[in-house]
């Protein structure tokens, strides 16, 4: 495991607060003199941590992407095993919500469900180590501080993984367009893993296979589908209204 960027206020103050040991120095664009500034300045001072003020264009040729003017380089974050998740999940002593995506291979998608699976109080993302997007400085970036709290969990063999899903009680509920049941007919109430499928191909037929429900979601207009971050939102937000009532 390296040492890595992460920029955006969001993505740099959540490890700031959270795991304020990995970061190791922070770049800031000239100029700035707000109070967010001076707040993180004046953390970074009181951890001991380098901080410089730099150009613009330095910030610009150490990442690719849309900084908002700060770059930190931090060390790697923790590493979760599947075998972390499984003993989260049975000392659980509520039902536990977990998200799966099967093949997500855009950095953007990954960080958006990052950020709406901490918004809907996700125990955890689950994802197969093969095909799939890294944690990369933009899906962090787009994630805004999501990544350093929701646990992102690589499993080898996802079909094996799921299994053990089932195994500890976790109902697994997969979106497909062909589904007969619509998303406000599936239960969230309890332990339920919702599993969504790759950009453009859905789920893999094995994933499929191993759900307990397919649902898919009620169009109305005239696209046939959603990007996978919004329909992960619109997913994740039915089980939130039905956990809640």
């Amino acid at each position: 495991m390296v040492d890595d960027f992460i920029f955006g206020w969001h993505a740099v103050e959540a490890v700031l607060k959270r795991e304020p040991a990995r970061i190791q120095r922070v770049w800031i664009q000239t100029g700035r003199q707000d109070r967010r500034v001076q707040e993180i300045t004046a953390a970074l001072d009181e951890l001991g941590v380098s901080w410089q003020e730099v150009h613009r264009r330095e910030l610009d040729s150490r990442v690719g992407g849309v900084h908002q003017g700060v770059v930190a380089q931090v060390g790697a974050s923790r590493e979760w095993l599947e075998a972390d998740l499984l003993e989260v999940l049975a000392a659980a002593k509520t039902p536990s919500l977990l998200l799966v995506l099967d093949g997500v291979t855009d950095p953007h998608n990954l960080g958006a469900c990052l950020r709406t699976a901490d918004a809907a109080g996700v125990q955890a993302v689950v994802v197969p180590k093969d095909k799939s997007a890294d944690l990369t400085p933009t899906a962090r970036k787009v994630a805004s501080g999501a990544a350093e709290t929701v646990p992102l969990v690589r499993v080898t063999n996802l079909a094996r993984f799921l299994r053990a899903l089932q195994d500890q009680g976790v109902w697994l509920i997969g979106t497909a367009g062909e589904a007969r049941a619509s998303l406000y007919q599936a239960d969230f109430t309890g332990s339920v893993a919702l599993v969504m499928g790759a950009e453009g191909k859905g789920l893999r037929r094995l994933t499929r296979e191993h759900c307990d429900l397919l649902i898919h979601l009620p169009m109305q207009g005239t696209v046939d589908s959603l990007n996978v971050s919004v329909a992960t939102g619109v997913c994740l937000y039915e089980a939130v209204r039905q956990r809640l009532a």
